[in-house]
């Protein structure tokens, strides 16, 4: 609507300019040839003809010319963009909707400082230990720390030439510093850093080295552009269509996923650690890069707060429900429509949904079913052994049909986040959580409950 009102404003401001150049006639005009009749009547005098003016209706207001620079604005930041990338009439959103962040950067001098004080501590616990990568992160800190030797000497006594007795120190043997040596050192680190906690990953996959995460004194906002617009999400976009941005690591890498090789997503932690923040990125990235034709979600929210937001886009194949014992509805008829699309899938004689979308266009393709759950403690209360059962079945059969599950719940106890959902969920992100047995309980180890809570996790 406020588009249209600035088109109306330009064309009214446009024609009142072509109102104000025409000038009003000066002379009458020259009567025509008529025949003169038989009887003279007398003809009225014709008044003058008044000078023409303009409303002043026709006249552009202050509004109007700001409305109309604000619409030559917007078309130029959004309208050449969002006119190049249009599917099966659909148009997909730009990247410019989306904010830029301000990173914050730690000077270099801070940084070795941390690292010094890292070696002197261990080494004053007997640790050897060489501080060899620094990898600065948007909360947190990785030092790579390279362990030492552990060296075993003698000491021989020697007289010299003239009789005194000399002590020599000759090496006998050296070996590899333990890696819980290190690692059980994580409280005493802290003390040495000043640092609320320090997090240890020993060892770093694919490094040789032991990463000591140490909390940043400011932390930088990761932005959902920020990850997007990096060559680790452009390489798995081009290849998927369910690319997920998650974040970046430890290290200031961007972290991105695919949710059709995840297949399906575990998200757990406690209130106000960031599952809804996550959620709804999550949903963004596939409304940047999917049209409805492609991806349809179904989402439930026993909040009805978190996802209602969402309840006017396209992509939804019903509104967002609230109603636990609606989800439960949905839930059978999801394990209905599996079981129709592998009769489809056997009828056509292809093994998955990207062989049989692959020669089909708009309408005949099998959109992607994504089922989110914000919280799926709710539903377990309602009816633990049919959601259980359902959601089982879903996440062992249905990757082949383009089902895919993104569940979230609060708290990750045993009675929640059972055996065979754990068994059936092997992607799992863990936020800051409030004990060590929740940790296991979706990581199968500790780590989660030393987390900051401002929104990084851990990703398995």
């Amino acid at each position: 609507p406020r588009a249209c009102f600035r088109l109306v404003a330009d064309s009214i401001s446009r024609l009142g300019k072509q109102l104000r150049r025409q000038p009003a006639s000066k002379t009458a005009p020259q009567p025509t040839l008529a025949p003169t009749p038989l009887v003279e009547v007398p003809q009225p005098s014709k008044p003058e003809p008044e000078k023409e003016t303009v409303p002043q209706i026709f006249a552009p207001t202050q509004a109007q010319q700001e409305l109309r620079q604000v619409a030559q604005e917007v078309w130029k930041k959004y309208g050449e963009s969002s006119a190049l990338i249009t599917v099966d009439g659909w148009r997909l959103p730009p990247i410019d909707i989306l904010d830029k962040a301000s990173e914050v950067e730690l000077g270099q001098a801070d940084n070795m400082q941390r690292a010094r004080l890292i070696e002197e501590a261990l080494a004053s616990y007997g640790v050897e230990s060489k501080v060899v990568q620094i990898n600065a992160g948007p909360t947190v800190t990785q030092f790579g720390v390279e362990p030492g030797w552990d060296r075993k000497t003698r000491e021989i006594k020697e007289r010299d030439r003239d009789g005194n007795i000399k002590v020599r120190v000759e090496e006998v043997s050296k070996t590899r510093v333990k890696v819980d040596r290190i690692t059980s050192l994580a409280n005493d680190l802290a003390l040495a850093l000043a640092a609320p906690s320090i997090r240890i990953e020993a060892p770093v996959p694919g490094k040789s080295v032991v990463g000591i995460e140490v909390p940043n004194v400011v932390s930088s906002l990761v932005s959902l552009r920020g990850v997007i617009e990096t060559s680790v999400f452009q390489k798995i976009e081009a290849r998927s269509k369910l690319c997920l941005a998650l974040g970046k690591g430890a290290g200031g890498e961007a972290i991105a996923a695919d949710l059709s090789r995840m297949p399906h997503l575990l998200i757990a932690g406690a209130t106000g650690s960031g599952k809804t923040v996550c959620l709804n990125s999550t949903i963004c990235c596939l409304l940047m890069h999917n049209v409805p034709n492609e991806v349809q979600l179904i989402m439930v929210d026993p909040k009805r707060v978190e996802l209602t937001p969402f309840n006017s886009i396209p992509h939804l194949a019903t509104p967002v429900i609230v109603d636990t014992h609606k989800a439960i509805g949905t839930l059978r008829w999801l394990n209905q429509e599996m079981d129709k699309r592998y009769q489809k899938l056997a009828t056509t004689g292809v093994r998955n949904i990207e062989g049989y979308n692959k020669n089909k266009q708009g309408n005949e393709k099998l959109p992607y079913l994504i089922l989110i759950i914000d919280e799926l403690a709710d539903l377990m209360m309602a009816g633990f052994d049919e959601v259980e059962h359902i959601l089982c079945r879903l996440a062992q059969l249905a990757r082949a049909t383009g089902i895919h599950l993104i569940v979230a719940t609060q708290r990750p106890s045993v009675d929640v986040v059972t055996g065979l959902i754990k068994a059936n969920f092997p992607t799992r992100i863990s936020f800051a959580v409030t004990s060590q047995v929740d940790s296991r309980t979706i990581l199968d180890g500790g780590g989660a409950e030393k987390l900051l809570g401002r929104g990084d996790m851990l990703y398995m």
